[in-house]
């Protein structure tokens, strides 16, 4: 039997071969696709594919009933020059089942050039996966990168399937009937309509997957040991002392019987379908375990073994191909080096973990990335008394990560919060994405450390940040979520917003038998921004449990308050049971949340559990804390939350008047030049602005005073004179300006002056420009960052951004409400708001500016750097005065246009 060629082996490739637009996909079942550029190896498995096809599909695609196709056929369909005609296939297990293709209708640089005339072939047995969306998405965005601007399609009437796979996937839609075939037509570039359809398939088909995975209805454990101690010993028992309800195998190739369950020494022979499988071999047997899973048709592995990435370089090595095995075969990984899952859900009872406890079930879903970290997220959260409804560990996320859990949280009715430990992020972008999706529903808390390489962990590879930390807050705030610093906190809060409803406001009533309790709870309130309304009020410290109850009552009925803490210390006379008791009372009976501090009580009690009322509802729980500024913190970190999601996010910016394709010419002129990229020179630096509606005042060169004079009249009176040296912006008491210059000797003498002043320190290079209306200066930025992508930044000019750092950070894509806020978050905002008197700023012509600076760096990633500085923004309008932008090759953002899963790593 002769080996059929590896269509993907290097000594197949053929020349420009596109490697960038390889990808593995999720479908809509869950399972797992690669696609690829088509190859001529792929000969052979284009006619077993066809074969495959049955006689309506292969009539519907080819307008006849084709048997077989001639090798000439197969020979024009996989040898393409990636260009003018372009291919993509889609396989598992080697086998391909789906193509997609498109020829151009002429040469690239003519008008029919732009068109293209675009095919596909989906095999029968995947059909209604999501397939054809996928390839079409995937070749949509090829052919927009190439310049392709319009995709074509002939269609039989009947192949109705083909013409909604179009119309589905968001694009205007024209048909035309001619000779009893429909032609349909549709623009290529994304629009928001295709963008939201294409995320919500990645949402529905990532959703899926993690299900599929969280949910077996079997399990082999690969490396059962008969050692007590041995890590695949510990999940066979964790597996069946957890009560798993599906069935659950042990493979160990020296034993008969483990635990009393049959042995065997592969997966392959156990003859039946298994949904997971959890490895627990050394690092170097791991490959083999998972060519034999691979061929046994196992839809998800866990790798509990260590000894990947995290090991050096044959471990990266052996991780890599771990994947790849993966995924070329349709299998979801989590891991390697993971603690593993959980799920409590009754029907499943799902432990397959390094916990030997199977936790209570709750309504808090769990993850974190290595297993230390998951030890204690799980220990704490028992402490607590609070049940988890799911628990994931990726370990060295070669795969699953955070961002695939919370797709499935986003539809799982039996979570209502999220506790994410991230050590480490590969792609911020779509975690921002998805966090703001499932933050609008359902709190999201998050520990993470720093965005910086040195937190984080061996085995996990991201791209190092170039990004202040601030970036990285404020993606967080965009999104929804609440950061926390430690374990301790996560919880803290998790227990408030699980139990109790969110602040309307941020006004609280403090209670409390201690003044000292009130007046640090009074304290903490103030430092995290909320307002005591109520309060501190301190009854007696003998007083009885109904007297309590009375200052209680008298704190939730006051409509001034939003929230209650309240603070409590047993004295001799009074149980602090029966003062729990009228605790729980007085916050079941309403809709304000309320945090209590116990002496010695912690957590989520029964002694602090109001009663449930009506059937099927859950008891309302005061969450209890050990000291009051826990508690108060706990309740800000609510309070913030609540106020985010209560408000109107608003919508993607999308200002008028933008030319894309002006901007995208300049671009390529420069790198065509420029290769490695350059700083634009000011004419360039103008238009690319001006093809997003960026207007930049002219600033003329001036070498000697009548060059100054010159450059006055071209621009008309008044002017300013100014240095563009950068020494003068860390010269303290040194300007380097002259303004309101209105004839030609005051040029000429402003000229001299400054001159014979700045020559020494080197800083007499000088512009004209035209005068500006007073105003406020202002500075907008953006930057291209391997991890973020485009960071916008906004700060006021001078002081507050050059020695105090006030500056304001946003990631793009904006909407209005990010603009406003931006806008507003950094210290010296009221300069623009009208402080003691002075006129405000036109804020809509301000928003406006920002709004398109931050489309420009979300559109054109080659924009490696852009300074808008100053921003002249007055009661009339905005101006912008000065303009520096640097173009660089455009980087893989890590949230592109197509669906696709990371890579090894990533």
């Amino acid at each position: 039997m002769t080996t059929p060629p590896d269509p993907t082996a290097e000594s197949a490739l053929p020349a420009g071969y596109p490697h960038q637009w390889e990808a593995d996909v999720v479908l809509r079942d869950g399972s797992v696709a690669h696609v690829r550029p088509i190859t001529p190896a792929d000969a052979e498995a284009i006619h077993r594919f066809h074969a495959r096809q049955s006689a309506e599909s292969v009539y519907l695609r080819f307008f006849a009933p084709i048997r077989r196709l001639s090798d000439r056929d197969v020979e024009r369909f996989t040898h393409v020059d990636y260009l003018q005609r372009v291919a993509l296939v889609a396989e598992v297990k080697g086998e391909i089942i789906g193509i997609a293709r498109y020829d151009r209708l002429d040469a690239p640089d003519t008008p029919a050039g732009r068109t293209a005339e675009v095919a596909f072939n989906i095999s029968d047995a995947f059909h209604g996966r999501g397939l054809g969306s996928v390839l079409l998405e995937h070749l949509a965005a090829i052919a927009s990168e190439a310049g392709v601007e319009r995709f074509v399609a002939d269609v039989l009437p009947q192949n109705r399937r083909m013409i909604s796979v179009f119309a589905d996937a968001g694009y205007e839609v024209t048909h035309r009937f001619d000779d009893g075939v429909i032609t349909v037509s549709f623009q290529v570039k994304p629009t928001e309509q295709s963008q939201a359809v294409r995320m919500t398939r990645e949402h529905r088909a990532e959703s899926v997957s993690v299900g599929r995975l969280l949910t077996p209805r079997s399990v082999a454990v690969v490396g059962a040991s008969r050692r007590e101690r041995a890590i695949g010993a510990r999940l066979l028992q964790h597996l069946v002392e957890g009560g798993f309800t599906g069935t659950v195998h042990a493979v160990n190739h020296d034993a008969e019987e483990v635990a009393g369950l049959p042995t065997v020494a592969r997966v392959s022979d156990l003859g039946e379908p298994v949904d997971l499988a959890v490895i627990a071999v050394p690092a170097e047997s791991v490959l083999d375990v998972v060519r034999d899973c691979a061929e046994s048709g196992v839809r998800n592995l866990l790798v509990a073994s260590a000894g990947f990435a995290e090991a050096g370089e044959e471990g990266q090595r052996r991780q890599a191909e771990l994947l790849r095995t993966a995924r070329l075969n349709g299998m979801r990984v989590v891991g390697p080096n993971s603690f593993g899952l959980i799920n409590t859900d009754p029907a499943v009872r799902l432990n397959a973990s390094l916990s030997p406890e199977f936790p209570q079930a709750g309504r808090l879903g769990l993850f974190a990335q290595s297993g230390a970290l998951g030890i204690a997220v799980l220990a704490s959260a028992t402490r607590r008394g609070l049940g988890i409804s799911v628990f994931a560990s990726a370990g060295n996320r070669v795969d699953v990560s955070g961002n695939d859990l919370m797709q499935y949280w986003i539809d799982d009715a039996a979570t209502d919060a999220v506790g994410l430990y991230l050590e480490s992020m590969g792609n911020p972008r779509k975690f921002s994405r998805i966090a703001r999706n499932l933050a609008r529903t359902k709190p999201v808390i998050v520990i993470k450390s720093g965005v910086s390489s040195y937190g984080v962990p061996p085995g996990h590879r991201v791209r190092v940040s170039r990004a202040r930390p601030e970036a990285f807050d404020a993606m967080l705030r965009q999104a929804g979520v609440i950061r926390v610093e430690n374990v301790h906190q996560l919880f803290d809060v998790a227990q408030l917003v699980l139990h109790q409803p969110l602040p309307a406001g941020s006004r609280v009533g403090i209670v409390s038998n201690s003044e000292a309790l009130g007046a640090l709870s009074a304290d903490a309130a103030l430092s995290w921004g909320l307002e005591v309304s109520h309060g501190p009020v301190s009854v007696r410290s003998e007083a009885t449990a109904e007297e309590f109850a009375a200052a209680l009552d008298a704190a939730f009925d006051d409509p001034d308050v939003d929230s209650v803490a309240t603070c409590f210390i047993p004295p001799v006379a009074t149980q602090d049971e029966e003062v729990a008791r009228v605790v729980a009372r007085a916050a079941d009976r309403g809709d304000k949340p309320c945090v209590a501090t116990f002496l010695g009580m912690r957590g989520v009690t029964d002694a602090l559990s109001g009663e449930a009322s009506g059937e099927g509802a859950r008891r309302r729980t005061v969450p209890a804390y050990g000291t009051p500024e826990d508690a108060v913190r706990a309740l800000a970190a609510a309070t913030r939350y609540g106020e985010w999601r209560a408000r109107d996010h608003g919508t993607r910016v999308q200002p008028e008047g933008l030319d894309r394709d002006a901007a995208e010419r300049i671009v390529d002129e420069v790198l065509a030049g420029s290769p490695a990229g350059r700083a634009l020179q000011p004419d360039e630096a103008r238009a690319l602005l001006a093809a997003y509606g960026i207007p930049v005042w002219q600033s003329l060169p001036a070498g000697t005073a009548d060059e100054a004079v010159a450059a006055a009249e071209q621009v008309g009176y008044p002017v300013v004179l100014k240095s563009v040296s950068p020494l003068l912006r860390h010269q303290a008491g040194l300007t380097g300006i002259r303004v309101d210059l209105r004839t030609e000797a005051s040029v000429r003498e402003a000229f001299e002056v400054m001159q014979e002043r700045l020559a020494p320190l080197h800083a007499d290079r000088f512009v004209v420009q035209r005068m500006a209306t007073p105003g406020v200066a202002c500075v907008v930025t953006t930057s291209e960052d391997p991890l973020f992508g485009p960071v916008l930044s906004f700060s006021i000019a001078g002081l507050p951004t050059e020695l105090l750092d006030d500056v304001g950070y946003r990631i793009p894509p904006l909407t209005e409400v990010d603009v406003t806020e931006l806008i507003g978050s950094v210290k010296a905002a009221p300069l623009l708001f009208g402080r003691k008197g002075s006129q405000p700023v036109d804020r809509d012509a301000l928003a406006d500016l920002v709004a398109r600076a931050s489309v420009l760096a979300d559109d054109v990633p080659e924009v490696a750097s852009m300074v808008l500085n100053p921003v002249n923004s007055h009661g009339g309008g905005v101006e912008v005065l000065g303009a520096e932008i640097t173009i660089a090759p455009a980087p893989q953002r890590t949230d592109t246009a197509r669906r696709a899963l990371p890579d090894a790593g990533r």
